[in-house]
C-alpha cells in the first residue's frame, strides 16, 4: 500500500479545513481567515483528492460533514495541535514558557466579587511574558464541548455535578436563585410567571420539579434580565448578577425563591496532559484563590 504522505501545502489545506468544519461552512470560515470561500472550497477539494473520500457536503442545502469528514476532523485537529506544541514544548525544556494558553470563560464570569482572574494574568505575564493568554467566553455546554475538542485549555465555569472527563479546582462560591421584577406585585402572581428557559442544570432542575412552567428560550444571562425586568417572566440568575441588575431594573429575588449553590471552578480535561505554561497558570490561580482549595484537600483527608 503506498504511503499517504503530507507536505507543508496539505498541512494548510488540512488546517483550512479544519477552520471551515468547525465554523460550519465556508462563509462563516471565511469571517476568521484571510482568504475568499472559493479558495477555502479549494483547500478542502485539495484535502479531500489527497484522502480519496468526501469530507463534506456543501451546497443549498447548507454545509454538513460526511462520516469520513468527521473522523478526518478529529483526527487532524489532534495531530495540528501536537505540532503547534513542539515549539512551546521545546522552549519549555529550556526553561523558557511561550505559545498560547487559551482560556473558556462563562459570560460575566468577571463580575463575581471573588474572581481574580485579571490579577492572574497580570502575575502569568510577570513570570511567562513570552505565553500568549486567548480569552474566549461560551455557555455552559459550550465550554464543555471546548474542553473536549481541546479548543481551550482550560475553563471558568460552575461545579454543578462530578464529570470524571474533568479536573476541578475551586475558587469561588456561587449562588443562583429566582428574579422577579420588583413591579410584580404578589407573591402567588410572580410564581404563576413562566420561568425564561436556558440549557443550564438549574433550570432543568427547576422545571423538572414541577413548580415551574417553561416560557421563552434565551441566549444567556443578558437576555434572562431583560425579560424578567419586563415583568411578564421569572428566570434563574447568579444573585451577584442579579444584584447589579437590580440596582437598574429593579430586579428582585422572588419570595421564597429555591437556592441554587455551587463552586466556581477552573476545569481542566483529565485526560489531556499539563502543559507547563497551564500549570504555572494553575498554580497562580491557587495562589490567589487559596481558601477553598485548601477547604477542599480538609475534606478530602
Amino acid at each position: 500500500m503506498a504511503k499517504l504522505e503530507f507536505d507543508e501545502r496539505d498541512l494548510r489545506s488540512l488546517r483550512v479545513f479544519c477552520h471551515a468544519a468547525q465554523a460550519g461552512g465556508f462563509a462563516a470560515a471565511e469571517k476568521n481567515l484571510p482568504m475568499s470561500k472559493a479558495s477555502i472550497s479549494r483547500h478542502v477539494q485539495k484535502v479531500e483528492a489527497r484522502l480519496g473520500v468526501r469530507l463534506c457536503e456543501r451546497g443549498p442545502g447548507g454545509f454538513k460533514l460526511t462520516a469520513e469528514g468527521m473522523v478526518a476532523l478529529d483526527l487532524a485537529s489532534t495531530a495540528l495541535r501536537a505540532l503547534e506544541r513542539i515549539r512551546p514544548e521545546m522552549d519549555a525544556a529550556h526553561g523558557v514558557l511561550s505559545g498560547s494558553l487559551t482560556i473558556g470563560i462563562g459570560e460575566h464570569t468577571l463580575t463575581h466579587p471573588e474572581c481574580r482572574l485579571p490579577e492572574a494574568l497580570e502575575r502569568l505575564k510577570q513570570r511567562a511574558p513570552a505565553v500568549r493568554p486567548e480569552i474566549v467566553v461560551f455557555s455552559f455546554v459550550e465550554l464543555n464541548r471546548a474542553l473536549h475538542d481541546q479548543r481551550v485549555d482550560v475553563a471558568i465555569r460552575g461545579h454543578y455535578e462530578d464529570d470524571s472527563h474533568f479536573n476541578y479546582l475551586p475558587i469561588y462560591r456561587e449562588r443562583h436563585g429566582v428574579y422577579v421584577s420588583g413591579r410584580v406585585s404578589g407573591r402567588k402572581e410572580s410564581a404563576s410567571l413562566p420561568l425564561v428557559y436556558r440549557p443550564h442544570p438549574y433550570v432543568e432542575q427547576a422545571l423538572a420539579s414541577g413548580a415551574f412552567s417553561r416560557g421563552p428560550e434565551a441566549g444567556g444571562l443578558d437576555a434572562i434580565g431583560a425579560l424578567v425586568a419586563s415583568g411578564d417572566y421569572q428566570g434563574i440568575l447568579p444573585t451577584h448578577y442579579g444584584e447589579l441588575l437590580g440596582k437598574r431594573f429593579d430586579l428582585r429575588l422572588q419570595r421564597h425563591s429555591p437556592s441554587y449553590e455551587h463552586a466556581g471552578c477552573v476545569v481542566t480535561l483529565a485526560s489531556r496532559p499539563v502543559s507547563r505554561r497551564l500549570q504555572l497558570m494553575l498554580d497562580i490561580l491557587r495562589e490567589l484563590h487559596p481558601s477553598l482549595d485548601a477547604g477542599r484537600a480538609a475534606r478530602a483527608a
